[in-house]
């Protein structure tokens, strides 16, 4: 309560302050696991399978833009802020009123935990999920109330609604989820959302949407549309390639957008960040190759775990979640020595893999070295 406290007072809420340095990336880098907290990361591993990155891109577009956009580099860049907000705004079907833009969707979730957080109470989650929002919620003055996901590795929305109370200010929901991939039926999503938003603002991060074929990609921006209270997030790190660049956007009512806008800083982006991913929007045969290659890249890694008897998260993203067939810190110190980077999550007394799905060349090589560490 006294670090609660004294965060409160020394980066003054009211006025939006932000967190800095190392405390900042620490908040960013948890959960680690324990064994993650063993194996400490050396050298340079030539494959980097852990943090859920498009080894694709940035696409041509983007390349272009930015070469295009290092000419002006010398000015501010309002006027790209404004032109990309105004660019998202009709994209999304909304006034730029309902855009907020971050530097990337972890500073978008890193806000939201601040705005909400230091209204105390609860924020609600599933869990495992990405836990940024939440970890800064918890920092300053909210209890993060956490909902165990079902025995296929989903978002349970029934136990959820159950765990809604009075003092819960914020619903976190991600679907596909990360870190297990899963999807739950967009519609069990859009019902549950509707009903939850009636008690507490819901933040549906949607930064995997567009990993699903065009004909399941169901956002919750139409609750938006309809005035609920609800906040959308996407972001370019992940289908667009831009991780490194960072940016993504927030699409709510302009109320809470103002009220989370507050948290954010006065210039968080680069020009070039902002032409890219200008030039990124809507570049439908780039997104496409990625989701096609993707999809037969991660069809590699669950091809062999069905071989091996290994259960799985079904997975709709550009990573696969399944229990660790060894010691977790085996694992990432075997696979580290052979040149792979993966990841190691704690869920109910067990260890869990994590695997960025990287090209097919890469997971070819992936599941070769992994079978070598379990043989």
């Amino acid at each position: 309560m006294q670090r609660r406290q004294w965060l409160r007072s020394a980066f003054a809420l009211t006025s939006g302050a932000t967190l800095a340095g190392s405390f900042t990336g620490q908040l960013a880098a948890m959960p680690l696991s324990q064994a993650e907290r063993m194996v400490k990361i050396s050298g340079t591993p030539a494959v980097k399978l852990n943090a859920n990155e498009n080894p694709f891109g940035p696409s041509e577009r983007a390349r272009k833009a930015i070469l295009e956009a290092i000419v002006d580099g010398n000015r501010y860049p309002f006027d790209l802020i404004t032109e990309l907000k105004a660019l998202l705004a009709k994209h999304e079907g909304v006034t730029p009123d309902h855009i907020h833009l971050g530097a990337g969707s972890g500073d978008l979730l890193s806000q939201c935990g601040k705005a909400f957080g230091a209204m105390g109470g609860a924020v609600l989650s599933p869990f495992p999920t990405f836990p940024m929002l939440m970890n800064h919620a918890e920092t300053f003055s909210a209890r993060w109330d956490k909902v165990n996901l079902n025995d296929k590795l989903e978002c349970d929305y029934a136990a959820m609604t159950a765990a809604i109370k009075q003092d819960t200010k914020l619903i976190f929901v991600c679907n596909p989820n990360n870190p297990t991939g899963t999807l739950v039926d967009p519609q069990v999503v859009r019902s549950f959302c509707i009903a939850a938003s009636e008690k507490a603002t819901v933040f549906s991060d949607e930064a995997y949407l567009e990993f699903l074929p065009l004909e399941q990609q169901v956002s919750m921006l139409e609750l938006v549309k309809k005035d609920m209270n609800v906040i959308v997030s996407r972001t370019f790190s992940k289908v667009y390639g831009l991780a490194g660049l960072r940016i993504g956007y927030l699409i709510a009512r302009p109320d809470l957008i103002k009220k989370v806008a507050k948290y954010g800083g006065d210039i968080p982006f680069a020009s070039t960040s902002l032409a890219a991913a200008k030039a990124s929007l809507g570049d439908l045969e780039f997104m496409e190759m990625t989701r096609r290659k993707n999809s037969e890249a991660r069809l590699i890694l669950t091809d062999y775990l069905d071989k091996k008897g290994i259960s799985y998260g079904k997975s709709h993203t550009n990573f696969v979640f399944f229990p660790a067939p060894a010691e977790g810190k085996v694992i990432l110190s075997r696979m580290q020595d052979k040149g792979y980077l993966m990841r190691i999550w704690d869920y109910k007394q067990k260890e869990w893999c994590r695997v960025s799905i990287g090209t097919a060349d890469q997971m070819r090589g992936f599941v070769k070295a992994f079978d070598s560490i379990l043989t």
